[in-house]
């Protein structure tokens, strides 16, 4: 009876799957990696910098307008 083996997956099949699986999955991280800092990153930078572009011309209109508004005197008793 000492040669009997339970059914079932065999032990080392286990661990050999787990490393095919821990493979797959680390290659897919660099390509989902890769693919974040070749497409992401730099459509994220341009649409950011066309957004401070815009908040900076926004800004510029709003010190001139300020700036050419007819500036009120302070009433002394408030």
């Amino acid at each position: 009876m000492s040669n009997y083996r339970a059914p079932g997956p065999d032990p080392g099949n286990v661990g050999r799957r787990i490393e095919e699986a821990i493979d797959r999955i680390e290659t897919e991280l660099r390509q989902a990696i890769e693919y974040v800092n070749d497409a992401i990153v730099p459509q994220v930078r341009k649409e950011s910098i066309q957004a401070m572009r815009k908040m900076a011309d926004t800004l510029q209109n709003l010190a001139d307008r300020i700036e050419q508004a007819p500036s009120k005197p302070k009433d002394p008793h408030s």
